[in-house]
């Protein structure tokens, strides 16, 4: 089994195009996506369809969570960014419709899967314990334990920093896919391919350059 795992696409659909392609040629069975799907990115609905056509299985982001919960009538944008952000959220529900947006509220914070090797994948935004709170490439083994809570599974899919890293914390892999549509340094999309066998599991970064 080959899963390709993805974070952050923030509706850049082009983006993840070029990595699906990137990833076609060596294959996989699964689109993984570790949150972030939609907001603020230039196109939310093609990206949706993407993920649908192609039956990723979807944790929720932040930026998932948001859309689905705060209604843009109902808050008030005080500074230049606040009103740009209010604006997006606005054009974004009426783009997206109501179902869609129901939908990203409805999607799990965290999901687990169970490898050809008797381990287990766990697939979240942030983190085993805080969904919200991203590791970072910079965090000691320390902070990092700190955020595997008591159940973190063997090996451990997420995004939200942006950052496109791997380490290990004790008997746990941390595998960080980086961002398809905001990585850090910008001009490219990133993910991981992850083979699953009996014997045990392999990872591939990929990295494709993307225009701005």
């Amino acid at each position: 089994m080959r899963f390709l795992c993805v974070s952050d696409i923030h509706g850049h659909a082009a983006r993840l195009s070029a990595i699906l392609a990137a990833a076609g040629e060596h294959g996989f069975d699964q689109l993984v996506a570790c949150g972030d799907h939609l907001f603020p990115g230039p196109e939310p609905l093609e990206t949706w369809k993407l993920l649908v056509g192609h039956k990723a299985l979807c944790v929720q982001g932040l930026g998932d969570k948001a859309l689905a919960t705060i209604r843009p009538a109902t808050l008030r944008a005080i500074t230049p960014h606040e009103k740009e952000r209010l604006a997006r959220l606005t054009e974004m529900h009426a783009e997206l419709g109501e179902l869609i947006v129901a939908r990203l509220g409805k999607l799990p914070t965290m999901a687990r899967l169970p490898l050809e090797d008797g381990s287990e994948l766990v697939v979240v935004h942030g983190s085993p314990a805080d969904p919200t709170e991203p590791f970072t490439s910079d965090m000691s083994d320390e902070e990092l334990s700190a955020l595997l809570g008591d159940d973190p599974g063997d090996l451990i899919v997420c995004g939200g920093s942006h950052e496109l890293f791997q380490r290990q914390v004790d008997y746990v892999r941390i595998v960080n896919v980086g961002s398809v549509g905001e990585a850090a340094g910008g001009g490219y999309a990133t993910a991981a391919l992850i083979e699953s066998t009996p014997l045990g599991t392999a990872i591939r970064e990929l990295s494709v350059e993307v225009a701005d």
